[in-house]
């Protein structure tokens, strides 16, 4: 079989071209963000190790704190408990004043000099500029809180997700109830907010996202969180509880109808456009690259894992169609159910990890298994992690079952095959996710532990997939490349499907195809999928991430040993928490691209 690495090692000149824009970033470029062009030339930097001036420290720390205050919600992920039971000002007047405040601190950043910071403050800045962009474009360039039900359960800022008050055990029960009852007491507030917010006619797919969203959590309130506060507190405290709980999930069940009410008038009109696509891609990640090149480096990495497929498939299951062969591999359904293989896996994962000294491994936490929530059942599998001001909390790895309204035979092959979810677990815990945020929640500056690109977060993660078979995962099987070469392939529909959606007029039902035809996925994946891309266009940030780490890996351990420097690589990487993979290129490689071996 030719090998892995050997078969990237052919990046498109489209990658080069992405990391060179990006690393060496001209003040000039079309896509470069309104009133941020880049600051006058100074004289001469400070010395590499010379530490930011006080007066850029001092900036961060306020910063973040009145970044906590605005975000409420988000802080409390963070573990700044101070904020339980807060949501934010989500009114119009709220969400302008909230753009307009991070526009006037963009400003206010820009202020300081490369000159003053050294390499070490001017890196930070443009960290700090780059997540206070990716936020701006959300809120103000895509008007995700007007368009979007998905804003209002936004991973990277502020959430409804009531997870936080559940899954932890950050404080006593009681306390907790009574954070909760605080939390529940703002939903109808919020709620009415989000109501007045969300534009009509929307998206069909959009749409059936919010009620999905919005339904299932009221249903959990309803049916599921009494229980877990049964017995806390006293009768005056319980009494509170029940009543702000009942009020909560009435008001989401009220916005869930009101969504309901408007099907009949929802369209198809979920594109961004071309130029927004390309906006979104600098202000969220600082990746600068034509459509076009963008398209063919994606369209290059699916013949990859098709090449791939088939290769693995001749060993797998001879004779037979890859249609077949990928059936073989999913109809090995996990013994004993999704949850508790992945528990098992979860271990074997974790000792390979530690037997090839892929990376370090921080701390002694681990991650938690359990079925995923009704409300948030978007994906077929998330890791929730707990913030950097969090302590000793567990980090839950959660599965969806699949949606009990589609066809049994639709359920049926919705759940994974085991291999598959090998490299799901692979993704969200042993290296992935999970020990990301082992490393993120250590990094020596604050600001990496707090904000984390989608690319950098999401690219990382699968990028370890196809990592952890290079290095030998289960002896690289046939069976075993199968399962990862699945994911690879679901992860270049989303890229392509991205593009399509939004800049080439691709409809839904093509998304769909593409996810079956060309990716081999499930009937309910490919749903799931194709309507993910219209309310989630930054998807494709799990392949442009892993894309952009693989070039990194190349160029870096190139002159350090090779897959001997691997450890050290991905531990110097991880050290960053997660900025704009760019520019952590820039940082290891001292400002460099680096060279790119097209083929």
């Amino acid at each position: 079989m030719r090998s892995i690495l050997m078969a990237v090692r052919g990046l498109t000149t489209a990658l080069a071209i992405v990391l060179l824009a990006a690393a060496c970033k001209p003040s000039d470029s079309p896509v470069q963000p309104e009133s941020q062009a880049a600051p006058a030339p100074q004289a001469a930097a400070s010395a590499p190790d010379e530490a930011p001036a006080p007066a850029w420290n001092a900036f961060v720390d306020d910063f973040i704190e009145a970044f906590l205050v605005a975000h409420p919600a988000w802080a409390v992920v963070q573990g700044r408990h101070e904020f339980d039971g807060q949501l934010p000002d989500w009114s119009q007047d709220g969400i302008a004043a909230e753009i307009a405040r991070l526009k006037t601190l963009r400003d206010q950043a820009r202020s300081f000099a490369s000159a003053d910071l050294g390499p070490e403050g001017e890196y930070q800045r443009d960290y700090l500029l780059a997540t206070v962009d990716r936020i701006l474009f959300w809120m103000d360039k895509a008007e995700w809180p007007y368009a979007n039900p998905a804003f209002y359960f936004d991973w990277q800022l502020d959430s409804l997700d009531p997870s936080p008050y559940i899954a932890l055990d950050y404080a006593p029960l009681a306390e907790r109830m009574q954070a909760f009852t605080r939390y529940a007491e703002n939903i109808p507030r919020a709620v009415a907010q989000i109501r007045e917010n969300l534009r009509m006619p929307m998206p069909r797919t959009r749409l059936e996202y919010g009620i999905a969203s919005f339904g299932g959590m009221a249903t959990y309130l309803r049916d599921d969180v009494p229980g877990v506060f049964a017995g806390a507190g006293d009768e005056s405290a319980q009494a509170r509880f029940s009543e702000a709980n009942a009020a909560a999930a009435d008001a989401l069940t009220e916005l869930t109808d009101w969504l309901i009410s408007n099907r009949e008038s929802a369209t198809e009109d979920y594109a961004l456009g071309a130029d927004l696509f390309r906006q979104m891609l600098y202000d969220t990640e600082r990746v600068d690259i034509s459509l076009a090149d963008l398209e063919a480096m994606g369209r290059e990495d699916m013949r990859r894992n098709q090449r791939a497929l088939g290769e693995a498939c001749a060993e797998f299951a001879p004779g037979e169609s890859i249609q077949a062969c990928f059936a073989r591999m999913a109809n090995r359904k996990p013994p004993g159910g999704a949850v508790e293989t992945a528990r098992e896996q979860v271990e074997e994962i974790r000792a390979f990890l530690v037997e090839q000294d892929l990376v370090t491994i921080p701390g002694p936490e681990k991650a938690l298994v359990a079925e995923s929530p009704p409300y948030a059942r978007s994906n077929s599998a998330y890791i929730n992690i707990p913030g950097p001001f969090e302590k000793n909390q567990p980090s839950v790895y959660y599965i969806s079952p699949p949606d009990p309204s589609w066809p049994e035979e639709v359920q049926q092959a919705y759940i994974p095959g085991e291999s598959d979810l090998l490299f799901t677990s692979v993704h969200e815990v042993w290296p992935g996710h999970f020990l990301n945020f082992l490393h993120a929640n250590r990094a020596e500056w604050i600001f990496g532990r707090l904000f984390v690109t989608y690319a950098f977060g999401e690219g990382w993660a699968h990028y370890t997939e196809e990592m952890m078979l290079e290095a030998g995962l289960r002896d690289a099987s046939a069976e075993t490349r199968i399962g990862q070469i699945s994911n690879a392939l679901l992860r270049n529909a989303r890229f392509l499907s991205a593009i399509g959606l939004h800049t080439q007029g691709m409809s839904v039902a093509e998304s769909e195809r593409l996810f079956m035809e060309e990716a081999y996925q499930d009937e309910g994946t490919a749903r799931q999928q194709a309507a993910r891309g219209t309310y989630d266009p930054a998807y494709l940030n799990y392949n442009l991430g892993k894309l952009m780490i693989r070039q990194l890996r190349e160029d870096w351990t190139e002159g350090r040993g090779g897959r001997d420097a691997w450890r050290e690589f991905h531990d110097t990487f991880l050290s960053f928490g997660g900025p704009p993979i760019p520019l952590v290129r820039a940082r290891m490689l001292g400002g460099k691209a680096g060279h790119v071996d097209g083929d």
